[in-house]
Parts: C-alpha cells; structure tokens; sequence
C-alpha cells in the first residue's frame, strides 16, 4: 500500500516536484500557477517548482508532461488549449484524455464581451439587432484562430443567427487597440481584469460575460446567458499528471490543491482576475475536460476552422 504522509519515510512526496507551465512568465495561468505552489509547498513538506515550457499553443510543454514518468513529481496546469486543441490540430504527440490523470480544477474564468464606445450596441439585445440589420458587415477580433475567444465569438454567432467575421490578432493588446479605435466591433477578452481599465475609462463597454453568473468585478454586466439561453463559455486552469499515477497520490493532490484553492487569498486573486475557483474530484475534472473537448469540436467544425 502507498504511503502518502509527507513525513513518513518513503512517503509522497520525498523530494521537489516540478509544476509545468505550458505557456510564457507572467500570464494567468503562470500567475495563479505561482500562488499555488506557494501555498502548496508546505502543505507537501516539499517544494514546487514552476517550470514554464511555452510553445505550440500549449504543446509543447504538454508533450514534455505526457512522457515524464507517473509518479507524481511532474505535473502539468492546463488551460482551454487543452481542450481546443484536439480538434485544431491534424495530429496531436498524445493523447489530450488518455494521456493523463486528472488531479484537480484550479480556476473558472468567464470571458467579457466588449464592444467599442460609440458602438449603436448598448446592451445585448441591441448588439444581436445591429448585427442582424448589418449582415456579413461586423466583425470580432480574437489573439488568434482557435482562441477561446474566438470559439466563444463563433459559439455566439451561431446563436444568435448572426453572420460576424473573425479578425485575428497577434495578441490581447492589439485586440483590444483595435476595439478602442472602432477597427473591430467585437471582442470576447478572456481577462476581465485586463479590460477593467479600458471599461472604467469609457473606452469600450462590456456587454455580457460568458458565464452564467455575474463576475464581482462587473456587478452591473450581465450574463449573456440572460439573453441567449444556455449560451456559456468558461476558460479554467487544472492539474494534470501523466497517466498511470498511482491514485493515492492524485487524491492526496487533489485534496491539498482544492484546500489551497478555497483559501481566501487564493479567492482574493480569482476576483481579481474576474475569475472564480470550484473544488472537484479529480473525477469530476476528467469529466469536464471530455465534455469540453466535444463541445468545442461540435463549434470547430460549424465554423470551418481548419486544422492546422
């Protein structure tokens, strides 16, 4: 039987264990990476390390997590690509399911749709009434194909039966550069708390977010789903380890990680963030990362985009 004491001779952990990022320093997903081993470490009687392997929309550093041993000592935090992915790209170096062990969900973030100050488009309703007067004439912009945002967009073309065409950008800056000039008409910004400035400020106006609640730091925003019922789309962060780890281990992650995302200074940095934590089991997240990865394959598919 495995033992899983952090002071018990043998016991899991007994040395440092590695935390992959699969994206670059500094955005939220390595930020909310960063806090949690923070506060995980001495939970463990271990370090963790963050080890950022940033590259090929994900995966790169997932690929470096799928062949790393099953025992524990690496792990992966995953976000939306993960899911996306599948259905993105012609052929994958793994499995996004069977590869790994799922350990548990860190955050849940809804996406804000934004649109330029002088837009007609006040609230939703008369966002979906511009675009239907004005067919195959709005666009949105996105940082990239495939992007949630750009699936979040797509998703909400399909619902609401307009016809808006993607623009992709090198980046959320320039996205958001383009929506405060009028160059788009659009945008789902997947960071509320990069876009705050620009909505306090009067440049843009938030229309709706994607989830089904309102987010803390846009009290007055509704949910689109208010408008476009069973409309949602929600980016997370997860753990995951390769497949085959031994399942004393991912429950004893998936408790002290849970522990640590329910705390409060976890939770101060989520609203932060525009964003938002839920304790699962780890089986709970599996079935999260299935689902998600047909829904947006059913989304891929409609809208054409092409694998790469």
């Amino acid at each position: 039987m495995l033992a899983i004491g952090a002071n018990s001779s043998g016991a899991y952990p007994d040395r440092p264990i590695r935390l992959i990022v699969p994206s670059g320093a500094g955005g939220i997903t390595d930020n909310l990476a960063r806090l949690l081993v923070t506060q995980l470490t001495p939970l463990l009687g271990q370090q963790v390390f963050v080890e950022n392997k940033p590259g090929a929309s994900g995966i790169s550093g997932t690929q470096f997590v799928a062949n790393a041993p099953a025992d524990g000592y690496t792990l992966l935090m995953v976000f939306p690509s993960h899911v996306t992915n599948p259905s993105l790209f012609a052929k994958l170096p793994y499995d996004s399911v069977r590869s790994f062990e799922p350990i548990a969900l860190v955050s849940v973030v809804s996406l804000v749709l934004v649109v330029p100050k002088n837009s007609p488009a006040t609230h939703l309703e008369s966002l979906i009434a511009y675009a239907k007067a004005n067919p195959s004439k709005l666009n949105f912009g996105s940082v990239g194909a495939g992007s949630l945002g750009h699936l979040g967009a797509e998703l909400f073309n399909t619902m609401t039966n307009t016809n808006m065409t993607h623009i992709p950008y090198k980046g959320s800056p320039q996205v958001m550069t383009a929506l405060i000039s009028g160059e788009i008409h659009m945008y789902f910004v997947a960071s509320a708390s990069s876009a705050l400035p620009h909505i306090q400020s009067n440049q843009i106006k938030a229309l709706g977010v994607s989830g089904k609640d309102r987010l803390a730091i846009l009290p007055d925003t509704p949910a689109v789903n208010d408008v476009v019922r069973g409309f949602e789309v929600l980016g997370w962060n997860g753990i995951l380890a390769p497949t085959g780890a031994p399942k004393a281990i991912v429950e004893k992650l998936n408790t002290l990680i849970n522990q640590v995302v329910s705390s409060s200074e976890f939770q101060q940095k989520l609203r932060a963030e525009g964003a938002r934590s839920s304790s699962i089991t780890a089986a709970e997240f599996g079935q999260l990362i299935q689902k998600d990865i047909q829904k947006w394959a059913g989304v891929i598919k409609k809208a054409g985009i092409t694998p790469e």
